[in-house]
């Protein structure tokens, strides 16, 4: 009875009491001042008894206690609750109103954040100043700082903030992970790297952060570069690169990240289609035409990506586009305060001189010696291992002068602590044919053996 009346459903409290009592509706019209008929079509369900004052009249005169009743009984009701006749008051307790005092309190512990907007903006500005001086400074003196600066963004998440700043902090401390996962890959440390890169993804995936997210998969692609594992970083530029294919970031992953690795295991159609692409999205975004830098969150400068082009032609042994990507970036480069950048290229360049059927042994080595004697800037593990490629290519013609003087150099300068460390951790392989069929099948394409056989001294 008392589920049918909380419920509002008197056609069943009715048919209840008939049946207990072994009452008609006739009777029971009598008790309740209803109509028969429509006590009728309340038992059956066809109508409902919505009506207030009907309700209570009914109530009244069917006796129900107070303390069953779906709504008050006037008339029943005692100076400190509802009393049925005979029934101990039923209290009815007074509404729990807060005090204006505890609900600013309320705001307050709400709206509170352990950091400012003006912290905020110093930590943002510690960002970009890492990413300014990467390099000139180079990953072993600047990772320390990027190490405090995460643990300090790590301390002000542990606390209370509101969203829009919660979001910037979620944000700093991404970019944090990325730019120390990114020092990781330039210092040799393969697993560190990829430890950081995960933590950058997933602290940007809690915020949406799609462009950051790409650009992480841009830096673990660039990690299983440099540690050898092409189709890996096949996979990685790719992943990246499903999130949305015409974003800026993806001029990075078509060139640093599948152009490159698709010229190492020797996909040389793959690898011109990358370089295209990247091409045709630095036409149609805004990007900068020099040399951005290697580290930046932004998407890649023009001269960047014609670098990376150069590098991926290294691969393919197709020098007279190696030149070409050289001639049109080579005032900026000489221009740029990137040592490491200059390095590269003329690395790139030495080694492409290697290659064809008329190579120019000398101009290489000279090349060479002029990075080995210019330092290349702090020490990183993508100089090292090109100086120590171009001295492998070169071994073919070890008996040569400029080879012999080349390889003393290197040997000299690889003999620096820091050199030495970068040059025990450069792994960069042939690729076997395991990785190079692994490759193909993530971009759907047969097996493919290079086109360019081995370079004969002529």
């Amino acid at each position: 009875m008392s589920v049918a009346l909380a419920a509002w459903d008197f056609g069943a409290a009715f048919r209840l009491i008939r049946q207990i009592a072994s009452l008609r509706q006739e009777d029971m019209s009598a008790i309740t001042g209803l109509s028969q008929s429509f006590l009728s079509t309340l038992e059956s369900g066809a109508r409902r008894l919505v009506n207030i004052d009907k309700i209570i009249t009914v109530l009244q005169h069917m006796d129900v206690p107070p303390h069953i009743a779906p709504i008050p009984i006037p008339g029943s009701a005692a100076p400190n609750g509802i009393r049925a006749r005979g029934a101990q008051p039923i209290l009815i307790p007074a509404p729990a109103w807060e005090n204006p005092l505890d609900i600013a309190k309320r705001l307050s512990a709400t709206t509170t954040s352990n950091i400012d907007p003006a912290t905020v903006a110093l930590l943002e500005q510690g960002v970009t100043d890492l990413v300014d001086r990467y390099e000139t400074e180079g990953p072993l003196r600047l990772a320390p700082e990027a190490v405090d600066l995460r643990n300090f963004i790590q301390d002000r998440l542990d606390g209370r903030q509101p969203p829009r700043q919660r979001e910037a902090l979620f944000r700093l401390a991404a970019q944090a992970s990325g730019l120390l996962g990114y020092m990781a890959v330039n210092a040799g440390r393969e697993a560190l790297a990829e430890a950081y890169c995960a933590e950058a993804e997933q602290l940007a995936k809690e915020i949406a952060d799609h462009e950051l997210i790409m650009w992480t998969h841009g830096t673990r692609s660039l990690n299983a570069y440099y540690a050898g594992h092409y189709d890996q970083a096949v996979q990685w530029a790719d992943t990246g690169l499903a999130i949305d294919p015409t974003h800026p970031q993806a001029i990075r992953l078509q060139s640093n990240g599948l152009a490159r690795a698709l010229g190492k295991l020797g996909d040389r159609a793959g690898a011109e289609r990358a370089i295209a692409a990247a091409e045709d999205l630095s036409s149609r975004h805004t990007v900068s035409a020099g040399l951005t830098s290697c580290i930046s969150f932004e998407p890649y400068g023009r001269a960047r990506t014609l670098a990376n082009a150069a590098t991926a032609h290294v691969a393919l042994a197709n020098a007279p586009r190696v030149l070409g990507y050289a001639d049109q970036i080579d005032e900026l480069v000489e221009q740029s305060d990137s040592a490491w950048s200059q390095a590269l290229v003329r690395l790139d360049v030495a080694t492409a001189l290697l290659a064809g059927p008329r190579p120019d042994i000398e101009h290489a080595m000279v090349l060479g010696r002029q990075v080995l004697e210019a330092g290349g800037g702090p020490p990183i593990r993508s100089v090292v291992q090109r100086a120590g490629e171009l001295h492998s290519q070169a071994t073919q013609w070890k008996d040569v002068a400029v080879v012999r003087e080349y390889a003393d150099a290197l040997r000299s300068w690889q003999s620096a602590p820091q050199t030495r460390d970068l040059a025990k951790s450069a792994k960069m392989s042939h690729p076997t044919e395991h990785r190079r069929g692994a490759a193909d099948a993530a971009h759907g394409r047969p097996g493919r053996i290079p086109s360019h056989p081995s370079t004969q001294h002529q």
